[in-house]
């Protein structure tokens, strides 16, 4: 049957599963309890492990430790989840520990509206460790990205040796979508590189820019080392400087240069036109319908809805600004993610960000009176 009915927790584990994770731990909290429940009663069968942590601190720490075994870990939680996570991502980053977290939004502040939907995690998910150092956020835009960006987010973790955050938000996960099975196509599943010369075993060479080490797993044949503090190659805690500058210019570029591995948007470019509408997560499906009711009464409008929020889309955006005027951007925040783009636009292009701080869903007659469009 080419169509499914299905919610966007059974979407993200899909396509977790299908990327090969063997390892979740989590807590529940809404809206992501329905990933956890999903993981508990799916990865058993499957002969991987899935636990209810005591809480969030722990659920991380479980997975923190198991990816270092190598496994393909993976946790689901929100924006109070998110705070408490907050630590062991910096300890990832600077392990350089592959791992996948799953953040669906809800409103905040603090406990905020639990059942309410909200995009106000964009510039926390992007700074959310203490450095400074990158992170790859991508946001589905649709219940077929929500699994083929989940597979992504595991590809890009095995690879890179960084977490990896999967930002959506409450209204695509507790909400039942319409499958097409035949828009599905899947990435291939990868897996991190594996040390394969003899001991001694050096966890943290840096081979030049943009390198990732090979990976020994802790509790197998080699001897490792992992710190949360800074450390050298060899996995000894440092205060020299060139090791220092040579560390953190490392866990950047690792990112930076690859960027192309990690840029990932749609367009829908029309000629002619001198707007932009841009659009991420939950909006997409709206701004794809405002676009063509522009259209419909005869104005000109193009659309790039972004997949891939940090590192930012540079080159694809440098693209579809050619010849445009103006960029509207709709959120469900007071314009987060516009912070980011305003610094990529060229100073004759005017960004129109159109927020929406309520809790419902932005509809196309507000994108285009926000954004005057018509």
């Amino acid at each position: 049957m080419r169509y499914e009915f299905i919610d966007g927790a059974e979407a993200i584990c899909r396509g977790a599963l299908y990327a090969g994770t063997d390892f979740f731990a989590g807590y529940p909290i809404t809206p992501a309890t329905g990933i956890l429940i999903k993981m508990m009663q799916e990865l058993p069968k499957r002969g991987g492990v899935a636990v209810q942590g005591e809480d969030e601190i722990a659920s991380i720490g479980m997975c923190l430790g198991a990816a270092m075994t190598g496994k393909k870990a993976f946790t689901a939680t929100s924006g109070p989840g998110m705070s408490l996570y907050s630590e062991t991502i910096g300890m990832a980053i600077l392990g350089e520990v592959p791992m996948v977290i799953v953040d669906v939004q809800r409103l905040g502040p603090s406990t905020g509206g639990a059942t309410t939907g909200a995009q106000g995690d964009i510039q926390f998910s992007r700074w959310i460790a203490p450095g400074g150092i990158p992170m790859v956020v991508l946001c589905p835009s649709s219940i077929e990205s929500l699994i083929t960006l989940t597979v992504k987010a595991f590809n890009i973790a095995e690879l890179l040796r960084v977490p990896v955050i999967l930002l959506t938000q409450k209204d695509m996960v507790l909400s039942t979508h319409t499958l097409d099975k035949e828009k599905l196509v899947m990435p291939e599943v990868l897996s991190r590189t594996l040390y394969q010369g003899e001991a001694p075993f050096v966890p943290y060479p840096i081979q030049g820019p943009g390198s990732v080490p090979p990976f020994a797993p802790v509790g197998g044949p080699l001897l490792t080392r992992f710190t949360g503090s800074m450390h050298d190659p060899n996995g000894y805690l440092t205060k020299v400087p060139e090791e220092i500058e040579a560390k953190l210019r490392h866990l950047e570029a690792k990112i930076l240069a690859n960027r192309s591995m990690i840029e990932t948007v749609q367009t829908d470019m029309e000629e002619g036109a001198d707007t932009l509408l841009m659009a991420h997560g939950v909006n997409g499906p709206v701004c794809r319908e405002t676009v063509a009711e522009v259209r419909r009464r005869g104005g000109k409008c193009s659309l790039m809805v972004v997949e891939s929020l940090y590192p930012e889309p540079e080159e694809a955006l440098a693209k579809a600004l050619k010849g445009v005027r103006k960029v509207v951007l709709p959120e469900m925040n007071m314009g987060q993610y516009a912070i980011s783009i305003k610094a990529l636009l060229p100073h004759d292009v005017e960004l129109i960000p159109v927020p929406k701080i309520d809790g419902g869903l932005i509809s196309v007659p507000e994108v285009i009176a926000g954004g005057k469009l018509l």
